[in-house]
């Protein structure tokens, strides 16, 4: 057996790794980091070769599509654009689209509005391996790439705690599957309304390990309290911009600001996962600060992409 590879078909939420797999993943993209500048000699290089990976976005994307389709070349393979209107089965019955698929490609990264759109394409194909680029319920590729921003910054995660301050999204669900499975605790506060599902929660409290655990708050202040990092995002995200001035309302006394990042520990970190609002979930001097490792999570979605190819396809 290829020793890249992992037992798992699919990669629909950071749940589908166990621990042990989560960990190898962070250890082979910091691996593939370090070695990134000997190019077509990395030994990565080829990992994908013959590989065809179909990319299929119905929304809009920076970081994501780049860096997939980055990865994509760098370990070898070839990367297919498919059209946007094929996400949603309005065309073609997405059953039908998953098994024409399978047939050509290896692999089909899908960055959706409906999460069933990414369950329904991977329990229709036996041998496709699906990867959520981002559905309305998970981002599980963002939380791979936080976690190895953490490490990098901390060395160790054992006994570290990070707040999430804001709503309840799907940023914040795959943060909470993966961070106490890195011994992380994780506070999260959220205005009434929107916070987590509590089968989220759930699900996230028995992947915990070594000590980590999950608190729930009302005041954004108390969960900051302490924390060695601080987590936000938009207040409307992508297919809620008719409510994004009602959230401005609801979501104001969440914003993370100089005076929310003091409450932390010393020398806490401030995390986003981008696009950020200036001067809605975050001030601009905070975004702007040596605190900021917004850009380093951004990077990282490159490496921590490139290792999931490799574990799923080798």
């Amino acid at each position: 057996m290829n020793p890249l590879a992992t037992p798992a078909k699919d990669f629909l939420s950071v749940l589908d790794f166990s621990s042990r797999d989560l960990i190898r993943l962070i250890d082979l993209a910091a691996q593939m980091k370090a070695e990134r500048h000997l190019a077509d000699q990395a030994p990565t290089a080829h990992a994908l070769r013959g590989c065809h990976v179909a990319m299929l976005f119905e929304k809009p994307s920076l970081r994501t599509r780049s860096t997939f389709e980055i990865a994509i070349r760098e370990l070898g393979g070839h990367a297919l654009q498919l059209p946007e209107q094929f996400a949603g089965g309005e065309r073609e019955p997405l059953q039908d689209i998953a098994r024409n698929l399978e047939r050509w490609v290896k692999a089909l990264v899908i960055r959706t509005y409906e999460h069933t759109n990414v369950t329904t394409l991977a329990a229709m194909t036996p041998r496709l391996h699906v990867i959520n680029a981002l559905s309305d319920q998970e981002h599980p590729c963002q939380a791979l790439a936080d976690m190895l921003t953490l490490r990098e910054h901390w060395g160790t995660c054992q006994g570290r705690t990070i707040a999430y301050v804001g709503d309840g999204n799907n940023v914040a669900t795959s943060l909470a599957h993966a961070a106490p499975q890195l011994g992380v605790s994780v506070h999260l506060a959220s205005p009434r309304g929107h916070e987590l599902p509590s089968r989220v929660i759930d699900d996230a409290t028995r992947g915990a390990r070594d000590g980590a655990h999950l608190r729930v708050f009302g005041d954004p202040r108390e969960a900051v309290a302490g924390v060695d990092a601080v987590y936000t995002d938009v207040w409307a995200s992508m297919g809620q911009e008719q409510e994004a001035a009602a959230r401005r309302l609801t979501f104001r006394p969440f914003q993370v600001d100089g005076a929310l990042m003091e409450a932390a520990a010393p020398g806490a970190l401030f995390m986003h996962c981008l696009p950020a609002h200036r001067g809605e979930e975050v001030t601009a001097d905070v975004f702007e600060s040596p605190a900021s490792v917004v850009f380093d999570q951004a990077e990282n979605r490159l490496h921590t992409q490139k290792a999931l190819l490799a574990m799923l396809l080798s």
